[in-house]
């Protein structure tokens, strides 16, 4: 599971712990080079009820509500309830309320050729499959926004590029292979010199 903190709107939190709003805003580009198509969410997981979880952070053992959501021209808007016999759920709560928690963000797979590299570099992602939404503190810190990118400055071989080149940019084995052989030499000589060792700056050079 990959997670995103895309341009999101909270419309309102209730006094009896209710909140909506939207949990992805469709055709923005946000501060990690994504952009999310019109109706993407091809696939969501819903519990018996067919609501979606509403996690603490995207932390799977701090779940703090459930929400209905639902795509329209806008985005993925939600509508939940937080569960406020949990006391984590009654802190998030309390914390969003106060404007200490106001970011939101999705958990999500790309779904086979859900994800297209644009000539400007922008990721075009339009198949995915939606896991969950959760409440986090900065929802629009590039670095934070896509899991794969922030851990990419950790990449040391050629292989780990591979799979980044994959997972991050949805691109086939043989497409990342090809790209890897033409790119790891510019990443290192660039590490070399001195450069920061920023994932997102390094797409966009490639």
């Amino acid at each position: 599971m990959k997670y995103l903190n895309v341009p999101t709107e909270i419309k309102a939190i209730g006094d009896t712990g209710t909140i909506e709003g939207y949990a992805s805003i469709f055709g923005n580009i946000d501060l990690g080079g994504d952009v999310i198509e019109r109706g993407a969410f091809k696939e969501i997981v819903k519990n018996s009820s067919g609501m979606v979880v509403v996690l603490n952070q995207h932390n799977t053992r701090d779940p703090i509500g459930v929400a209905e959501v639902k795509q329209d021209d806008k985005g993925l808007s939600f509508k939940g309830q937080f569960i406020l016999e949990a006391a984590s759920a009654r802190s998030a709560y309390a914390l969003a309320k106060g404007g200490a928690l106001t970011g939101m963000s999705i958990g999500y797979d790309v779904l086979e050729g859900g994800a297209k590299i644009l000539e400007s570099g922008i990721r075009q992602l339009k198949s995915l499959k939606l896991w969950e939404i959760s409440l986090v503190t900065f929802g629009m810190n590039p670095l934070a926004g896509i899991d794969s990118v922030k851990q990419a400055g950790n990449i040391t071989t050629i292989r780990e590029f591979e799979d980044f080149l994959r997972d991050a940019g949805g691109f086939s084995k043989a497409q990342a292979t090809d790209i890897a052989v033409g790119g790891w030499k510019k990443l290192n000589d660039r590490r070399d010199a001195g450069e920061a060792d920023d994932a997102t700056k390094y797409l966009k050079f490639l």
